[in-house]
């Protein structure tokens, strides 16, 4: 008689926010994050400014600086940047159930670094080479700090293989990033260490998809499925995804230093967007699964910012791809201005925004829980909901304005564009100081209580 063969039973997938247990011990001191995160949405808000300043200079823009470089960095340096690294530094140790790494050398970082950002923008912005020199002095060392930081929390993490690949793209990328900046940056006070196409190519390719790609990527994996009470998504994938985005990175770095216009920069160029279209949509198809198994389907304001912000990508990426078939036609519309809105504005801006409103008021109520007393404020108690539908409303329209602006060349759309997205920022910057005033009350609540 045959022995009945049995079923395996699928593999268990873990269910996002299990990593949350005895998350208080893992917590940085709160002053610490919401740091990083406000000076972030402050730097949004200046980036309109900055554009709006440079409304005359954007349609003969050619990359040196002036106030559009100025409103670039702004919104990378400051707004992308500054929140990578508060998410960084508290969420990377609650994922991988490790302790937090010199609390108090985190909070110095932002002393340093938020200085550098502004000055170095301002510099840009009013074309005086010697405060780039200044801003970027500040800036370079907390971002190799912050690198380090991000080294130790990879190598002792447990669990997590596709967060950690993501983290170490992100990590590797970053060395390239502060490389490539230190070239620009001496090239514009001439003393040219990289041909400028080359330091530009690697700059923009480094910080957009290598830095802050890959760790949207791979946050994304851990952040998604805990809002939505979701399983976290299949391993397997996040594998594929993140290293098929190291080799697009790397192919981009080969093209940029391949002869310009030759063949082989072509075929590396084109490889290198098939690799990161694939990436995206194995990315995308992962974490919509993951979606709808959740107890939440439903994430609101959210949902649709991560949804625009896939959508963005895929422009990005679309844009790109035309603009390498059309080329520099000067009567063609702009394509590779429209590809860096569509990445910038379009998906990391909005992926962003859409993580900020939920893990703002998420973290902060764990840390009212950590406090004796009454019963902690829940994150819905801690949001400010009118400033953010607000935002989302005024986030939208920019960016269709700021692409009308840009496809037309009419510096009177992007005023309008600035104007609109500026009251946006206005709004969640309001966000976040209505989150932080209501924590502090919380908090002197709970010392009277106790």
């Amino acid at each position: 008689m045959m022995a009945v063969a049995q079923e395996r039973p699928p593999p268990t997938r873990r269910v996002g926010g299990q990593f949350l247990a005895g998350a208080g011990g893992r917590l940085l001191p709160a002053s610490v994050p919401l740091r990083w995160f406000a000076a972030a949405a402050v730097f949004h808000a200046l980036a309109w400014l900055a554009l709006a300043a440079g409304a005359s200079q954007w349609p003969g823009w050619r990359g040196g600086p002036g106030w559009p470089l100025a409103a670039l960095h702004l919104v990378t340096v400051g707004t992308l940047v500054s929140s990578a690294i508060g998410a960084s530094l508290q969420l990377l140790p609650v994922a991988t159930r490790q302790p937090v790494r010199g609390p108090r050398l985190a909070a110095l970082l932002w002393w340093l670094y938020v200085p550098g950002a502004a000055l170095l923008a301002l510099g840009m912005g009013l074309a005086q080479p010697a405060w780039m020199v200044a801003g970027a002095a500040l800036v370079l060392p907390v971002l190799g700090i912050w690198g380090l930081l991000l080294a130790l929390n990879l190598r002792g993490a447990r669990g997590m293989p596709g967060v950690v690949l993501h983290g170490w793209g992100a990590a590797a990328s970053l060395l390239v990033l502060m490389g490539s900046a230190a070239a620009l940056v001496a090239l514009w006070n001439g003393t040219p260490l990289l041909p400028r196409d080359d330091a530009r190519a690697l700059h923009a390719a480094a910080g957009v998809i290598g830095v802050m790609g890959l760790l949207v990527l791979g946050l994304s994996s851990i952040l998604l499925p805990l809002f939505a009470l979701a399983p976290v998504p299949d391993e397997g994938a996040q594998l594929r995804s993140g290293a098929t985005v190291c080799v697009a990175l790397l192919l981009m770095a080969l093209a940029a230093f391949a002869p310009a216009g030759s063949d082989a920069a072509q075929v590396l160029r084109w490889t290198a967007l098939l690799a990161a279209a694939w990436a995206l949509a194995t990315h995308v198809r992962a974490m919509r699964r993951s979606w709808a198994e959740g107890l939440r389907s439903d994430l609101g304001r959210s949902g649709r910012l991560f949804r625009i912000g896939w959508g963005g990508a895929a422009l990005a990426i679309s844009f790109t791809a035309i603009g390498l078939v059309r080329g520099h036609d000067g009567a063609d519309l702009p394509w590779g201005p429209l590809a860096v809105l569509a990445a910038l504005g379009g998906w990391l801006l909005s992926i962003l925004f859409g993580v900020l409103q939920r893990i703002l008021p998420f973290l902060a109520s764990l840390h009212a829980a950590r406090r004796a007393g009454r019963r902690p404020p829940t994150p819905s108690a801690l949001t400010a909901e009118g400033p953010l539908r607000v935002h989302e409303a005024a986030h939208l329209a920019a960016l269709v304005l700021l692409a009308a602006a840009l496809v037309n060349r009419s510096p009177a759309w992007l005023l309008a564009a600035a104007a609109l997205g500026f009251v946006g920022a206005l709004a969640f910057v309001g966000f976040v100081g209505v989150l932080a005033l209501r924590l502090h009350r919380a908090a002197r609540r709970s010392a009277t209580d106790a």
